[in-house]
């Protein structure tokens, strides 16, 4: 088996006398889709916050391609390769959703937040380029007929795939999606999963995905993780975690003595 482009070892995060995550590892190979799944509070988006550094762990390490990201600043993580949607939406509600979309481009590019107001033509070139990706990626997401118009007045769902196209735009090789279904009814799930599949597919993209349909979680994933407390308590196919008894007593309350 090839080196896993995800390793995540050991990892805790304390915040005071709370314990948030516990000496979690696991890994994840190239091109896969690893659901994260676990009860509210089980640690998923703290694990999250860790992979995309806004959290620095207590303990242990997160190594991306064979390399820890714990030396490098958040805003340097999307230069590694590394993209993100959240939980509760963080577009810019005022902007377009083209605009939205190119913000999340400006990571890629060489110029510096001054040599953006001059006139230069390989500056103006290069913000082209992007403009032309992100309009790509909108006309791939079903979203070019709402390029122009402001993201706060559109649709949640909408707005939820304007994000992914965000987060899609630097071409990341890993992609963490925190509860991209949230919120969402039958027919917007099934539109956003089938996109999930497309960009794995198509794009080769490894996908991390918290997610709380477990229905979701099961058909897209090639691997889950089930975290309980700060702790991991499963790992394995859908159908290995389905019949691990420890994953059931946790999401149905059910004790052994």
């Amino acid at each position: 088996m090839s080196k896993p482009i995800l390793e995540v070892d050991t990892v805790g995060v304390r915040f005071g006398g709370i314990i948030a995550l516990n000496g979690v590892s696991f890994n994840m190979q190239e091109g896969h889709i690893v659901g994260l799944i676990g009860p509210n509070g089980a640690g998923k988006t703290t694990l999250f916050n860790c992979l995309s550094r806004l959290y620095v762990p207590n303990e242990g390490d997160i190594r991306f391609r064979g390399e820890t990201i714990l030396n490098s600043p958040p805003h340097h993580i999307a230069e590694l390769g590394i993209g993100r949607t959240f939980q509760n939406l963080a577009l810019f509600q005022t902007m377009s959703v083209l605009e939205n979309v190119m913000v999340g481009g400006h990571s890629t590019t060489k110029s510096s937040y001054f040599e953006n107001f001059l006139p230069l033509p390989w500056v103006k070139r290069e913000e082209d380029e992007l403009r032309e990706r992100a309009a790509e990626l909108l006309n791939y997401l079903g979203l070019s007929g709402v390029a122009h118009e402001p993201v706060g007045g559109l649709p949640f769902g909408t707005q939820k795939r304007v994000e992914l196209a965000r987060a899609l735009v630097a071409e990341p090789k890993l992609l963490l999606l925190d509860e991209p279904m949230a919120g969402m009814n039958v027919e917007e799930k099934e539109d956003m999963s089938r996109f999930i599949l497309d960009v794995n597919d198509e794009f080769g993209t490894t996908i991390a995905l918290i997610e709380h349909d477990m229905g979701v979680v099961m058909d897209l994933s090639d691997r889950v993780v089930v975290m309980d407390y700060g702790k991991k308590i499963g790992d394995g196919t859908p159908d290995e975690v389905r019949s691990n008894q420890e994953v059931i007593d946790a999401y149905l309350g059910v004790s052994h003595d």
